[in-house]
């Protein structure tokens, strides 16, 4: 993928949802200033971010596109503008990422990863997320912050995502998560529920899970049990959206500009030519006998 091909994808949809956006919102009754710099321009810039593995978006913005980019961007605006268009493009990446997700196929992985926002030491002083973040534990300890619930298919396509506090439970979002999927669910211990099994056989989607030690055992379909061993393609996904995309980091100032760092991540790995995947779908058709 390069800048223009990633830009004209970008600029086509802008031009389709401006005119969308203006006859749906609420006119805002004070002054909005204008800028040189278009939506679809914000938009690529945030994304191309995550794509080029910069750990600074500052140092990114005033050396890589400030010095190198110049012909691609003419009309570029200072940083702190910058940052402040930053807010209005929030809401389109949000649609832009919701037309980015895969198709479900019928075998779906589900979990959630830590997005901390502070040091443990620095909870009790912490004050830019002090009303949104909580308290959570994961598998490896403490943390405070966030949660972000991902669904991907075989393919390693997004289906879905969610973002809560870092105290909420796995299973509470897992409903509105898989509304429109089908087939199996494919989770870890986390979302254990007879309950929630069974409101999800409703609408035709199985949750598959490992069962705790102190469970009674389960005869469970060859198919099934090969495929719940290939949940690490969502651990693998976790690892390339933070340590290359950089969702997660404390530098964050405002609520907006950290939802929109971790939007544009997202979007960054919809672009991504080689995905984790099983490669049991040649052709763009799933063939589950392959596994066998």
């Amino acid at each position: 993928m390069d800048i223009v091909t990633l830009f004209c994808e970008i600029d086509d949809f802008c031009t389709q949802l401006e005119p969308w956006l203006q006859a749906h919102l609420l006119p805002v009754r004070q002054r909005k200033r204008g800028s040189q710099m278009h939506l679809s321009e914000v938009m690529t810039i945030l994304v191309w971010f995550h794509v080029v593995g910069y750990r600074n978006f500052k140092q990114f913005y005033l050396h890589e596109v400030g010095k190198h980019l110049r012909a691609e961007f003419p009309h570029l605006v200072s940083y702190n503008r910058f940052i402040e268009l930053q807010r209005d493009a929030l809401l389109p990446l949000c649609i832009y990422l919701r037309q980015r997700f895969g198709d479900c196929t019928g075998i779906s992985f589900i979990d959630s990863t830590t997005l901390a926002v502070c040091h443990n030491r620095r909870i009790h002083s912490h004050q830019v997320f002090k009303d949104e973040a909580a308290r959570g534990k994961s598998s490896v300890g403490w943390f405070y912050g966030f949660k972000l619930h991902l669904v991907v298919n075989d393919a390693g396509e997004l289906l879905a995502c969610c973002l809560t506090a870092g105290n909420v439970d796995d299973r509470v979002p897992v409903p509105q998560l898989v509304k429109d999927l089908f087939g199996k669910l494919f989770g870890d211990k986390g979302y254990l529920s007879q309950p929630l099994c069974e409101q999800l056989l409703e609408q035709e989607l199985h949750l598959i899970t490992k069962l705790r030690r102190n469970m009674q055992n389960k005869l469970m379909p060859l198919l099934d049990k090969l495929l719940l061993r290939k949940r690490a393609i969502l651990e693998t996904i976790v690892d390339q959206l933070k340590n290359i995309s950089q969702i997660e980091h404390t530098r964050h100032r405002s609520l907006y500009n950290f939802m929109g760092n971790l939007i544009a991540g997202l979007i960054a790995y919809t672009w991504r030519p080689l995905k984790p995947s099983l490669g049991i779908r040649p052709d763009n058709h799933l063939v589950p006998v392959a596994i066998l």
